[in-house]
C-alpha cells in the first residue's frame, strides 16, 4: 500500500449542516472538534461554503482541504463534510439519505419553517445516520423504521376536546382489553 495514502477509518464524515437561504445555521454537527474547534471558526467555515456554493449548480465542491457534498430545497442548504481523500459517493449517500429521509418526515414539505417545526425529528435522523463521523445508516427506509417519528402527530393543545375524548375512549378500551 502506498504510504502516503491515509490509514482507512470509518470515522468518514467530518461536519453536516444546513443553512437557510441567507446562510444563517439551522442545524450542525461536527464530528471531528480538531478541525473547527470554536464556533467562531465553525461558522467562518460554513459561511465560506455557503458562499461558494448558494449560487452553483453543483453536487460536491473542494475548500479548505475538504470535500463538500451538497443539495438545495426551496429555502434551505444540507451539507455533509469529509476529509479531501474522502469517497465522494459514500457522502453522497449519507446525503441523499438525510434529504430523503427528512422529505418522508416533512411530508414532501422540505423547507426552512418545516425543518424548524420538526427540529426533534431533524436531531433523529441525523443520530440515526451519523454517530461520531461514523455511517451507521444510508437507507431511509431503515432510517424512519428506527426513528418511528411522526409529523403528523397533533399535540393536544392542537386537538378539539372531540378529538381528545375520542382518543381517550379508544385508550381505556385498549386497557380494558389486554
Amino acid at each position: 500500500m502506498d504510504s502516503t495514502s491515509p490509514e482507512p477509518s470509518l470515522y468518514t464524515v467530518k461536519a453536516l449542516f444546513i443553512l437557510d437561504n441567507d446562510g444563517n445555521r439551522l442545524l450542525s454537527k461536527y464530528y471531528d472538534l480538531e478541525l473547527y474547534p470554536s464556533m467562531k471558526e465553525q461558522k467562518n467555515f460554513e459561511k465560506n461554503v455557503f458562499n461558494k456554493t448558494h449560487k452553483a449548480d453543483n453536487e460536491i465542491a473542494f475548500l479548505e482541504g475538504m470535500t463538500i457534498v451538497y443539495k438545495s430545497s426551496i429555502d434551505i442548504f444540507f451539507y455533509v463534510v469529509g476529509s479531501a481523500q474522502e469517497n465522494e459517493l459514500m457522502l453522497m449517500s449519507v446525503l441523499n439519505c438525510l434529504f430523503d429521509s427528512l422529505s418522508q418526515i416533512l411530508r414532501k414539505n422540505v423547507e426552512r419553517r418545516c425543518l424548524l417545526d420538526n427540529m426533534d425529528g431533524v436531531f433523529l435522523v441525523v443520530d440515526e445516520i451519523i454517530d461520531g463521523g461514523v455511517i451507521l445508516e444510508c437507507d431511509s427506509q431503515q432510517v424512519l423504521q428506527k426513528v418511528n417519528y411522526k409529523a403528523d402527530d397533533n399535540p393536544l393543545s392542537e386537538q378539539s376536546v372531540a378529538q381528545v375524548l375520542q382518543s381517550a375512549k379508544e385508550q381505556i378500551k385498549w386497557s380494558i382489553l389486554k
